[in-house]
């Protein structure tokens, strides 16, 4: 959890915590046990990792695809629908404890019930979903089980008690055209989550002797810590924005369960290292609590005032430091999927409202469809902020 100093208001948290392993009834009541116990320690916030409910799909990590069907169809079973009632129960924990929470799932579709989406949500203290994200594309193995989302949900909400959050998922926050649409909407606070741990090499078993060993050792497993460090603290300085580094946990449950289902990836999965969950300033440099290999908490107090200064060494959206001549980013932000086919919005797969109060034109034209685009060579005239068209 953490304990948020925006603009002189109470605090924020981080949660560094493991799911009940594919168990989405069980694991929403222990997230609003953690939503209870930020309110009660006066946070703004409280941040849970990249698809905490109802697990990440490790197995595609350290299984092949054709021994894994048994896993996607729970995962399937498990998942949630945007406007289903395990998302209303967050969104009532939210409001009757009066905090914002960031809360990262497995999304089933309406549409195909072999759909899934890595997807967030950041609920208001009100009980409303201010915005709702899925992952623009899945990395690596993430491809067998999930589907590539769209840029509905990149905005940046004002949520005036906290600032202006935003949010992006595991390696979207490799993508700098991501990244950026973030910043050229003021982003003060954003918020990364990712998974309990990333296996890119299997680790040689103790029975592999000596040859098994210098096989594994011509090749390095992923340092997630670092990786996930690195990217968040590039986009903490190029914003001027703080930094929320939120991972999961993989516990001894979570281990057994896995390494029965494939016993030779044991020794990968008792090697390799989890993730850690953490804070950093707009300099990119570290602050407040780490958690790391353990279940826990993290906090953090963050004074947003922090993120004006160093606006005048380097302002990547302002005039001062963007060529808006030279450089044109254009994001489509319409939810995409079978249900714009034919026009119909019955179901919940929309694009939430990312701003507070009264819609302004920005507001109204993310309601509806994506306006014409100019002719090439034409100037445009639909730069909501900065350079950047909002479509």
């Amino acid at each position: 959890m953490i304990r948020l100093t925006a603009w002189n208001s109470p605090p924020t948290l981080a949660c560094n915590v493991a799911p009940i392993f594919l168990d989405t009834a069980q694991t929403v009541q222990k997230t609003v046990a953690l939503i209870c116990e930020a309110a009660k320690n006066r946070a703004d916030l409280v941040v849970f990792p990249e698809t905490y409910i109802p697990a990440f799909p490790l197995w595609a990590a350290i299984s092949a695809p054709i021994d894994n069907h048994h896993y996607f169809t729970r995962l399937a079973r498990e998942s949630l629908l945007i406007d289903g009632r395990e998302i209303r129960t967050l969104q009532q924990a939210c409001a009757q404890n009066h905090i914002f929470a960031h809360i990262g799932f497995n999304e089933r579709s309406h549409h195909s019930v072999g759909c899934l989406w890595n997807s967030s949500v950041l609920i208001s203290d009100e009980g409303k979903i201010l915005n709702h994200h899925r992952k623009l594309m899945p990395t690596f193995y993430e491809k067998l089980v999930w589907s590539p989302g769209d840029g509905a949900g990149l905005n940046v909400v004002d949520t005036e008690r906290c600032g202006k959050v935003g949010s992006l998922i595991c390696g979207e926050n490799t993508n700098p055209l991501a990244r950026w649409s973030l910043m050229a909407q003021g982003e003060q606070l954003h918020i990364s989550t990712w998974p309990p741990t990333w296996p890119t090499r299997r680790s040689a078993p103790a029975s592999a002797g000596a040859e098994g060993a210098a096989a594994a050792a011509n090749g390095r497993q992923y340092d997630n810590i670092a990786a996930n460090r690195t990217r968040a603290a590039a986009h903490c300085f190029e914003a001027k924005c703080f930094g929320v580094l939120c991972s999961g946990f993989m516990d001894k449950a979570m281990r057994d369960t896995l390494a029965k289902h494939t016993p030779s990836a044991a020794e990968t999965l008792d090697n390799v290292t989890q993730g850690a969950s953490l804070f950093l300033d707009p300099t990119g440099a570290q602050v407040g609590e780490q958690v790391q290999g353990e279940e826990g908490v993290a906090y953090a107090d963050l004074d947003l005032n922090a993120c004006v200064e160093p606006k005048q060494f380097h302002d990547v959206v302002g005039t001062g430091y963007q060529r808006y001549d030279v450089f044109d980013v254009r994001v489509e932000r319409r939810r995409l999927g079978p249900e714009t086919s034919f026009q119909s919005s019955k179901t919940g797969e929309h694009s939430t409202g990312a701003r507070r109060g009264a819609p302004g034109p920005d507001d109204q034209q993310l309601a509806g469809s994506s306006p014409p685009r100019e002719p090439p060579g034409r100037a445009s005239t639909r730069h909501s902020v900065g350079g950047l068209r909002m479509l």
